[in-house]
């Protein structure tokens, strides 16, 4: 508790360099003490590992972002310390100032790239020597990482440790991206599903690589290609504590260097799917090679054929082939085609129109077909919906009040600031109850109803009326909507159950307006369907068999009345025309009698 000098560690974590500090500051004490920033102050657990693992001490003490590390009793300084010539002091420059690799720089001095070479040897031995803790999956995890590249030291995360992106190639000569090849008959985009059980898998992998360069990835990409042989996705980490990383730059380069899809990209992440066109790089390289002969025995015909072409006809026909030509169809309709008249034009144009129209007309019959199925299902839906609501009846004795009370009433219930709104959802089971509240303290409740027609207002507040048994004082215009007060009554008794069970619930009464809704916009469309296809029916000339038939039936078996009346008609004239003979053999026989 009494040490006072502190090693801050950045944002980049437990790095080398902070490493080589803490084992010279071990040197001259048995404790060192260590201040925490950034991401490493907020997940004290992750450093706590990273610091004993790195380190080989042991924290006897944390608190907050501050932790106190002891060097152990049987100390030796560690071999991931010590450098080349065996001293424990880091690697120094020419001018003496302290080596530290620039990932962003463009090129590097030969002195840099012997220190780097001799660091990844002391990291594979590192390696080598953490194996033995290690699962099978995990060993061949860290295997195909070692095919990749040298690794990143200063990883700040437990774990393997990922590829140092920035150590790979800036820059391949002939680099070029990798040839792909979708399938027949598959989607080249990812859908809402694939993508998210293709994060969910990315989330639970270790990082292939650490990044902190923004351009100048040729050397990644590759390494991206080989890795995709194995993997799905390539997940990359964005290094910490380096300045004026874009990991929009980043993720934009990748992507057009490799051709991959990106899943995921945030100021810690970069995640590519390598698509479903991927091809491994023996077989890309077989269909390239088979494209270019493919090519090739194109270019080979086309040069026969100029060279055909190229030569004299013998039908002297200055160097142009007859076949497909205007001068072979002229030739063709001389000889055994007929000239077209206008009037035929006229009814080819007409035909082709009437035969658009038809198109359309059926096209309209079928959409006319799915709004009808779609309202009988909303209509279904709403009838299920309903029978659950049982209105009640009203009450034959209801308490009067006079007019001047109402007009109390009316002047009191304006003025109430408080009020329960009636939204689309209509009257339920929740605005009863709130009413009923609202009557608990006062004698009048306002609500204020967004309904346009006056006549709809009107039925809502009958309804509140009946299941409420209150008394309506006024419908009143507001700026709001509709202004409805109700009065308590003077005999007014609160229910034992304040919510009536009569009545829908919230979440039914908003799926009843939803099914209004739709079977009204239904009912519309259905109306604008209907007389489309009745103009649609004048333009084309086509009689309405069914409609025909329809009316037919209608005329003979409604009430039975047509077609009596028709029938009655015609026994009643015969019956008349018998009537005439009769009487004419009357008459003759009342001639021969006088006689």
């Amino acid at each position: 508790m009494t040490l006072r000098d502190r090693i801050t560690v950045p944002k980049a974590g437990v790095t080398t360099a902070i490493t080589e500090k803490i084992h010279d500051a071990w040197r001259k004490s048995e404790l060192v003490r260590l201040k925490f920033h950034e991401d490493l102050a907020h997940d004290m657990k992750t450093a706590h590992e990273l610091v004993e693992r790195r380190t080989g001490g042991l924290i006897i003490w944390r608190s907050g972002s501050v932790m106190v590390v002891y060097r152990g009793s049987n100390y030796k300084r560690s071999l991931k310390s010590q450098t080349l010539n065996g001293a424990s002091t880091p690697v120094k420059g020419e001018d003496g100032t302290l080596f530290i690799p620039d990932a962003s720089s463009p090129a590097e001095n030969d002195s840099q790239g012997k220190d780097l070479a001799a660091q990844r040897a002391d990291v594979s031995q590192l390696n080598m020597q953490n194996t033995e803790d290690m699962t099978e999956e995990e060993q061949e995890f860290n295997q195909m990482l070692d095919e990749l590249g040298p690794r990143f030291v200063d990883w700040w995360g437990t774990g393997i440790l990922p590829v140092d992106a920035d150590l790979l190639p800036q820059t391949i000569p002939g680099y070029k991206t990798p040839h792909r090849v979708l399938p027949t008959g598959m989607r080249s985009t990812l859908t809402n599903a694939e993508l998210t059980n293709l994060r969910k898998l990315a989330r639970n992998l270790p990082c292939h690589f650490a990044l902190g360069r923004n351009r100048n990835h040729q050397g990644l990409a590759a390494a991206i290609v080989k890795l995709w042989e194995k993997s799905l996705v390539v997940k990359i980490a964005v290094k910490r504590g380096i300045q004026n990383t874009n990991n929009k730059l980043m993720a934009e380069e990748i992507k057009n260097l490799t051709g991959g899809t990106l899943l995921l990209r945030n100021k810690f992440y970069i995640v590519i799917y390598r698509g479903k066109d991927f091809l491994p790089t023996s077989v890309a390289a077989v269909l390239a090679e088979r494209e270019e002969l493919t090519k090739d025995i194109q270019n080979m015909e086309e040069q026969r054929r100029n060279i055909l072409i190229a030569q004299p006809p013998d039908d002297g026909l200055d160097g142009h082939a007859l076949v497909g030509t205007l001068t072979e169809f002229q030739e063709a309709q001389a000889r055994w085609g007929r000239e077209v008249s206008a009037k035929e034009q006229e009814e080819m144009k007409e035909a082709s129109s009437r035969s658009e129209k038809q198109k359309l007309y059926r096209k309209l019959e079928h959409k006319l077909s799915i709004a009808q199925a779609k309202i009988h299902r909303a209509e279904r839906l709403l009838s299920k919906i309903e029978a659950s609501m049982v209105l009640a009846n009203p009450c034959d004795d209801q308490e009067m009040i006079t007019d001047e009370e109402k007009s109390v009433f009316r002047r009191i219930g304006l003025r109430l600031k408080s009020y329960l709104p009636l939204g689309v959802r209509g009257v339920f089971d929740g605005v009863i109850e709130n009413m009923h509240l609202h009557w608990k303290h006062r004698e009048v409740v306002k609500l204020i109803s967004k309904q346009k027609t006056l006549s709809f207002v009107q039925e809502t507040s009958q309804l509140l009326e009946y299941e409420s048994g209150g008394i309506l004082v006024a419908i009143e215009r507001v700026p709001k909507g509709y202004a409805l007060i109700f009065y308590r009554g003077k005999n007014y008794r609160r229910p034992i159950n304040i919510r009536p069970r009569n009545l829908l619930t919230k979440a039914k009464a908003l799926k009843r307006a939803v099914a209004m809704q739709r079977h009204e916009a239904l009912s519309q469309h259905i109306d604008q369907l209907e007389s489309n296809i009745k103009q649609m029916k004048l333009d084309l000339g086509i009689e309405d068999y069914e409609e025909q038939e329809e009316d037919s039936s209608d005329s003979e078996n409604e009430d039975g009345t047509d077609v009596t009346s028709a029938s009655y008609d015609e026994d009643q004239d015969n019956f008349d025309e018998s009537a005439d003979e009769y009487d004419d053999y009357d008459d003759d026989e009342d001639g021969e009698v006088d006689r």
